[in-house]
């Protein structure tokens, strides 16, 4: 999609709107030169010069973002489609494409790196802070879904045999999922020991 673009009109409202049309954005969301104001010339169309104006399209989190990770799949000879999505506090980017599995790694270490430094990319000279998630493929969304049912399952394993759990070392988000499906347990606790990256969860009987 072109960042910028110059129309022409009848009058400058046509030409921007003309603009906005192809760029796909609001009026909000883009900056506007008037290059001509544009004339109806003598009796209303002999000589009539058209309007003209170049439309850019500012730059957001959620470009900033998708510039830096579609840079990076480049350089790691990747082709994939990236759809981005952007509110007030968060930006979401969402890779699709074959033979992507290389950007998630193992147990999603590189899919978790990668966000890590888009997220300083986006943050980078910014007053309010923004929230950047990466998902290739549901893969974050699956991975919670396995996450959640292997914390139900130690819960009960826990339960049954009145013995902790430590489980394998796990990334701050994979941990977070783990302690917020079991922090209405009953029955269980968690805690997380040890140092980054081998920090672990434990679940144990209250």
């Amino acid at each position: 999609m072109a960042q910028v673009v110059e129309k022409t009109g009848k009058t400058v409202q046509e030409a921007i709107s003309l603009a906005l049309e192809e760029l796909g954005a609001s009026e909000s969301e883009v900056d506007i030169e008037v290059l001509e104001e544009g004339s109806k010339g003598i009796f209303g169309f002999i000589g009539t010069r058209l309007a003209r104006v170049r439309v850019t399209l500012k730059e957001t989190a959620g470009s900033i973002g998708m510039k830096f990770v579609r840079n990076v799949l480049e350089k790691m000879k990747v082709e994939a489609d990236i759809d981005v999505e952007e509110d007030e506090e968060s930006v979401y980017l969402r890779i699709r494409g074959r033979d992507i599995g290389i950007i998630i790694g193992r147990r999603g270490e590189t899919l978790d790196s990668l966000q890590y430094l888009t997220s300083l990319v986006v943050n980078k000279n910014t007053e309010r802070y923004k929230r950047v998630v990466i998902d290739i493929e549901n893969y974050r969304k699956k991975r919670e879904e396995t996450l959640v049912r292997l914390a139900e399952k130690l819960a009960a394993r826990v339960v049954k045999y009145k013995k902790p759990i430590t489980l394998e070392p796990m990334n701050p988000y994979e941990r977070r999922i783990i302690h917020s499906t079991l922090q209405n347990n009953k029955y269980v606790e968690t805690h997380s020991i040890g140092e980054e990256p081998n920090r672990k969860v434990v679940i144990r009987l209250k």
